[in-house]
């Protein structure tokens, strides 16, 4: 069984974060490529895997292969929000962090899994769904998108609760989702989210018509990560 690392890092600004990240991606990185040097040595790839949970200040990030016109509002419309943007170089489109909305990071070397990056997508969708049925939501896939939605499959009704977008370097991953918990839903007015149109965006408050507590949610997520890989959770320092 593989240990993670996890580290809830609080409330925490989308640059840091990202940094954050990108120093752990590349200390993998180095630990492979002074594996693959040395295999006469008997040195083992001791990469680690991470879980990180944070909560950003309001932001709007683009994936790389996102399109700038999804963003409706002006960057001076942005400055008196107190809104960020950030280009990023995850995959997707755009997308909202903020406020009431758990976004988790994984630092995983999938070497110790499945080298699929569908089915790494498939298992961190099956993550949220696991996690939105302890609140007696349905969570759905939804054909040719990634993400979690609900009421997928019904024209006009559909909405996205969890959005996703990674990036993948010698199998080690970085980003993860975005669990919309009580996240104020206007902010998505701004945007096309994911770069799909005609469909709305919902939280678990709104789902289930009540106060939802943001910790008990981040134990049934991170329940549901160490159920859905197979690991065992390890609460880092």
């Amino acid at each position: 069984m593989r240990n993670v690392l996890f580290r809830d890092l609080g409330k925490m600004d989308f640059q840091t974060a990202w940094q954050y990240q990108e120093s752990l991606l590349k200390e993998n990185i180095a630990i492979k490529s002074l594996h693959r040097q040395n295999t006469d040595a008997g040195l083992l790839a001791a990469t680690k895997d991470y879980l990180l949970f944070v909560e950003h200040p309001p932001v709007y990030t683009l994936g790389k292969s996102g399109h700038l016109s999804n963003l409706l509002i002006s960057e001076e419309e942005m400055n008196d929000r107190g809104i960020d943007f950030f280009h990023t170089n995850r995959g997707g489109d755009i997308t909202f962090h903020g406020p009431g909305q758990i976004v988790a990071y994984l630092i995983f070397d999938l070497e110790y899994y499945q080298t699929d990056i569908g089915k790494y997508l498939r298992n961190l969708e099956e993550v949220v769904i696991r996690t939105l049925a302890s609140y007696d939501i349905p969570g759905l896939r939804s054909a040719g998108e990634t993400g979690v939605w609900i009421d997928s499959g019904i024209e006009g009704r559909a909405r996205k609760i969890c959005a996703m977008g990674i990036r993948c370097s010698r199998w080690i991953t970085m980003h993860g989702l975005a669990l919309n918990v009580h996240t104020d839903l206007r902010y998505f007015d701004h945007i096309i989210p994911c770069g799909i149109e005609n469909k709305r965006v919902s939280s678990i408050e709104a789902e289930v018509g009540r106060p939802v507590d943001m910790e008990v949610t981040k134990e049934l997520l991170k329940s549901a990560f160490a159920d859905v890989f197979g690991v065992k959770m390890l609460t880092a320092g």
